[in-house]
């Protein structure tokens, strides 16, 4: 049966893939038809999750993407991709007040260099092949939303949209389109860190007209979308999968 969304034929990197966004996306991009490759820190959800991949194939690598040394062990065990989802993220609630260089440093070293660097060397390098797709997951944190605290989270997806949008330019020469997906909040483990009390958290809920938070499937299901042949025409976009905004 014809499917534009299918992802069969097709490899596709998905880094974070241990929890929250970039485990769903991983599974999900399997159970289309997708050999995946998945990296991340941890070795026992890693492994959990490739236990979990649909089909075979697949191959799995572990390496800390927070450090030069990690991206360009899992940039020199890649095969050729049709495509790359970058999931991987932390998040952080802060004052300004209490916002120093220290913790901005932190969260843009994983939020924003991680990403770009890998974006960098899997263009250099020439493993994205020509008509693939790059799919970064940014945050409605850095485009509308204005949450208390969420000062540095923002201003590192800020950057991280921004210049992907760059990138979508210059990779064009090759048909490789690049994308965002900008998320409200969504059920990881990232906002179950201990910043939000139970009333705070339910409170939070209300702000959306949908009622509820976002699953992760329901992010992957976009990233699916952006790496399939159905979104062939689209690049240097941000799609927004939040329930309808919570502002």
């Amino acid at each position: 049966m014809y499917n534009p969304f299918s992802l069969e034929g097709k490899t596709v990197l998905v880094t974070g893939a241990s929890s929250g966004i970039g485990r769903a996306t991983a599974i999900e991009c399997s159970k289309m038809g997708a050999t995946v490759v998945i990296t991340g820190r941890n070795a026992e959800r890693l492994q959990e999750t490739f236990n979990a991949l649909a089909g075979e194939g697949h191959r799995q690598v572990i390496a800390d993407l927070s450090e030069q040394e990690g991206i360009e062990s899992l940039v020199g065990q890649l095969p050729p991709l049709d495509g790359a989802a970058l999931c991987a993220g932390i998040g952080l609630t802060l004052p300004v007040q209490f916002s120093t260089r220290e913790k901005f440093d932190k969260i843009f070293n994983t939020n924003f260099f991680s990403p770009v660097e890998t974006t960098r060397l899997l263009y250099k390098k020439k493993i994205l092949k020509p008509e693939s797709s790059l799919v970064v997951i940014a945050s409605i944190g850095g485009i509308t939303s204005f949450n208390y605290g969420s000062g540095i989270y923002g201003a590192s997806k800020a950057a991280l949209n921004s210049f992907m949008k760059f990138c979508a330019r210059e990779f064009a020469v090759r048909q490789i389109r690049v994308n965002c997906i900008c998320p409200g909040m969504v059920e990881t483990p990232l906002i179950h860190r201990g910043t939000l009390t139970e009333e705070q958290y339910q409170q939070y809920m209300q702000m959306y007209p949908l009622k509820r938070f976002g699953r992760p499937e329901e992010i992957a299901y976009g990233v699916i979308y952006l790496l399939s042949n159905a979104s062939s025409w689209i690049t240097g976009t941000c799609l927004f999968i939040d329930g309808g905004g919570d502002n």
